[in-house]
C-alpha cells in the first residue's frame, strides 16, 4: 500500500530541489520571461550539478528527464529503488521555482523521458548524456497521436522522414528530436513508432519559434521533416506492426511523463497558494482549519477549497509515480493524475489572482506570470480533454472506436 509520507531515503533529494527552486530559478524567473528565446546560461553549471547528483546517488530522479522501468528479475518491471517517484518529487520542487526554466534544462527533456522509457540497453548507452526534445504533434494531429501524419519509409538501412511538427519543447536547443512518425497509415495506431533524430540532421528544418503565453523561458519549435535519413537502429522499440498490441508500446511513454508533468503543475499550485496566503495573511485574513467555512472569512474559505483540490492532485500524482515504481499498470492512474493536476493548476493560478487583485495581476510580482504558465500543463502530454476520455475508456471498458 502507498504510504502519504515522503520516504526518508528521498527527503534530502526534495529539499536539494527546493534549495536549487528558491536560489537559482526564481531569481531568474522574471529576468527570462521577458527575454524570450534567449537562453538561460545560469541553467548550464546547474544541469551539471544535477547529473553529478544523479550519478552519485544511484536513485537519479534529480531534474525532469524520466525514468525506466526495469525488469528485476521479478518479471514486473518494477523500479524498486523508486525513481519514478523521487524524479516527481523533485519536479514538484523545481516547478515552485519556475516551470519554464525546468523545461528548458539541458539533458532534462521530455525526449529524455522517451527514451528512458522504451530504448534498449544499447540505445541507452549511446544516447546517454544526450539532451533530448519530443516531438510528436502536427497541425493535423494534436492530442491525438493516433492521428499522426509524419511518415517513416524504410529505405535500406534507413528510414526516411517526410511530415511537419509543432509545438516542439526545446525543440531549437536540445541535440536529439525524438520524432513520432507512422509506419503504415492503414494500419492506424499500431504503426506509430518513435525516431531519435540527430538536431543537426539537414532534413530536420527549423521553420519558426513560437511567441507563447506563458512558459515562455522556454524554446518552442515548429518543424519540417523533408526526406530526413534516419539510421533504422536509432528507432525506439520494434518495427513489427502488431495490430493486437496497438498504441502500447508507444503509450508507456504517456505512462511515464504524465506524472512528471502532473508533478510541475502540482509544484506551480503550490506556488500560488504560498504566495497568495502571505498576501492574505499581510491584509489580516487568516485560515482556521479547525471551523467551518461558512464561519471564515469568504478569501479563507476560498482558499481552503484550492488547498483541498491542491492535495486531490498532488497525491494521485505520487500514487501514478508510486504505481510505476512497483510494476503496477498506471495507465489510468496517470490519466487520472495530469487531468486533475492540470485544471487545478489553472484554476488556483486564476482563483490566486483573483484574491490578490492588483498584486495579483501586477508584474511587481510572479502571481501573473503562473497564471500565464499554468495553462500548458492543462494542455501539453494530452489536453484535459484527452485525459478524461482515456479515464472513460479505461472504467467503462470502452475502446477508442467505441468512445470518442
Amino acid at each position: 500500500m502507498i504510504s502519504l509520507e515522503i520516504p526518508k531515503k528521498f527527503k534530502p533529494l526534495v529539499s536539494q530541489a527546493h534549495q536549487v527552486a528558491s536560489e537559482v530559478l526564481r531569481p531568474i524567473s522574471r529576468k527570462y520571461d521577458l527575454a524570450e528565446h534567449e537562453y538561460p546560461k545560469e541553467l548550464d553549471l546547474l544541469a551539471s550539478l544535477i547529473d553529478g547528483v544523479n550519478e552519485g546517488s544511484g536513485l537519479g530522479g534529480a531534474g525532469a528527464a524520466g525514468v525506466r522501468r526495469e525488469d528485476n528479475g521479478s518479471g514486473d518491471g518494477a523500479n524498486r529503488n523508486g525513481s519514478n517517484l523521487s524524479t516527481v518529487l523533485s519536479v514538484m520542487e523545481l516547478c515552485w521555482g519556475d516551470v519554464g526554466l525546468v523545461l528548458t534544462m539541458p539533458r532534462q527533456g521530455l525526449g529524455n523521458s522517451a527514451i528512458a522509457s522504451v530504448a534498449s540497453e544499447e540505445q541507452l548507452t549511446r544516447f546517454d548524456g544526450r539532451w533530448a526534445a519530443m516531438a510528436i504533434t502536427e497541425p493535423e494531429a494534436g492530442s491525438d497521436s493516433a492521428a499522426i501524419r509524419t511518415t517513416a519509409v524504410l529505405d535500406g538501412d534507413e528510414y526516411v522522414l517526410n511530415g511537419e511538427k509543432i509545438y516542439v519543447t526545446s525543440g531549437e536547443r536540445a541535440e536529439l528530436v525524438v520524432v513520432w512518425a507512422t509506419l503504415d497509415r492503414s494500419k492506424g495506431r499500431a504503426a506509430i513508432r518513435s525516431f531519435v533524430v540527430e538536431r543537426s540532421n539537414p532534413g530536420l528544418k527549423l521553420d519558426r519559434l513560437e511567441h507563447k503565453l506563458g512558459i515562455r523561458a522556454s524554446d518552442t519549435a515548429a518543424f519540417r521533416l523533408e526526406d530526413c535519413r534516419v539510421p533504422a537502429e536509432d528507432m525506439l522499440g520494434s518495427a513489427q506492426i502488431d495490430v493486437k498490441q496497438g498504441f502500447g508500446g508507444a503509450m508507456q511513454t504517456f505512462d511515464n511523463t504524465r506524472p512528471l508533468v502532473a508533478g510541475m503543475a502540482v509544484g506551480l499550485t503550490r506556488a500560488c497558494l504560498e504566495e497568495t496566503r502571505a498576501q492574505l495573511e499581510q491584509a489580516g485574513v487568516q485560515e482556521d482549519h479547525a471551523a467551518p467555512a461558512l464561519t471564515q472569512h469568504a478569501a479563507a474559505a476560498r482558499m481552503q477549497a484550492m488547498e483541498a483540490d491542491y492535495e486531490a492532485a498532488r497525491l494521485l500524482t505520487l500514487q501514478a509515480a508510486w504505481m510505476a515504481d512497483n510494476g503496477r499498470p498506471n495507465s489510468l492512474h496517470a490519466s487520472m493524475a495530469k487531468a486533475k493536476a492540470g485544471r487545478t493548476c489553472v484554476e488556483v493560478a486564476l482563483g490566486c489572482v483573483e484574491l490578490c487583485g492588483s498584486l495579483g495581476y501586477s508584474e511587481n510580482g510572479l502571481l501573473e506570470k503562473w497564471a500565464r504558465d499554468a495553462k500548458i500543463l492543462d494542455i501539453f502530454e494530452g489536453t484535459q480533454q484527452i485525459q478524461l476520455l482515456i479515464v472513460a475508456r479505461q472504467l467503462l471498458g470502452k475502446s477508442s472506436a467505441d468512445l470518442r
